[in-house]
């Protein structure tokens, strides 16, 4: 069962105070969930439950994105901005160095904040920033085409095609191995989070010239790559390994870019053993 959704007002020192959108659930060493670009907490409900039966387990919504509003004024959606942002709302939730774990545009960000010693351990399914230009423009380019989707689908249009297999794969095939196993509503929803996303824009501009190059030492990192990823190509990982040698790279075997619903057994699994190796 989704725990209810709720609201921190952050006051980070020097900026202007913004709000986050989070779920929290469980108890024990906290974990804290966060999602890709145009997507929202919701995509980690089917590993939640897992988790929680031995930690706390706390989604977040980025800033701009599902329940989170806007970040305020001209406020930048760049790493430099977004990740001491992050770090302000976990202080304000109470958390110290929580665990982090990140899908795409998350996983950059955990690794970010691994970086900074910002948390405990990082694991990153599918992370952004390993790509060349090429296949960073080949992604951008299906994340636009995906957005343009989602803002020209009448409401009822986007109800009727997720009520089949077929229709769920024409919404979400490109971040799913198998999107037939995503119930009508949570695509419905997925589809509503990027349509109306108002930190899409800002932040798909604000990643034109991201490369992670950093090692990330002192930090246990795992980096989980779905087998069938079609939007950050699993070489991708390889790549991420290379940076980060001291990385546990995961092949997760059948699963999409958000292999959270194609295999949550599998994710929560490596979840689990990241951070058993603090």
């Amino acid at each position: 069962m989704a725990a209810p959704v709720s609201f921190a007002r952050v006051r980070p020192a020097g900026r202007p105070p913004f709000t986050v959108a989070y779920e929290r659930k469980g108890a024990g060493e906290p974990v804290v969930l966060l999602h890709g670009i145009g997507h929202h907490l919701q995509a980690w409900r089917p590993v939640c439950d897992i988790l929680a039966a031995s930690h706390e387990v706390i989604a977040v919504d980025l800033p701009g994105f599902g329940a989170s509003p806007a970040l305020p004024g001209d406020t930048a959606y760049d790493l430099p901005t977004v990740v001491p942002l992050l770090a302000a709302a976990f202080a304000e939730l109470g958390l110290e160095r929580p665990h982090v774990v990140g899908n795409s545009l998350g996983g950059l960000l955990a690794l970010e904040l691994g970086r900074v010693k910002a948390v405990r351990s990082v694991t990153a399914f599918s992370p952004a920033g390993f790509w060349t230009p090429a296949e960073r423009r080949y992604a951008f380019g299906v994340l636009r085409g995906m957005y343009a989707g989602a803002q020209a689908l009448p409401e009822p249009v986007v109800a009727s095609l997720a009520r089949s297999v077929v229709g769920r794969a024409s919404l979400t095939g490109t971040i799913y191995a198998h999107p037939g196993r995503r119930s009508a509503e949570a695509v419905m929803a997925e589809t509503r989070a990027l349509r109306e996303a108002p930190g899409f824009a800002p932040t798909l501009a604000a990643g034109r010239g991201v490369r992670f190059t950093a090692d990330v030492p002192d930090v246990p990192v795992t980096i989980g790559w779905g087998s069938r990823d079609r939007l950050l190509l699993p070489r991708q990982g390889v790549r991420a390994k290379q940076t980060i040698p001291g990385a546990r790279l995961v092949r997760l075997p059948g699963c999409g870019h958000v292999p959270m619903n194609d295999d949550p057994a599998l994710v929560a699994r490596v979840v689990l053993d990241t951070v058993a190796a603090v």
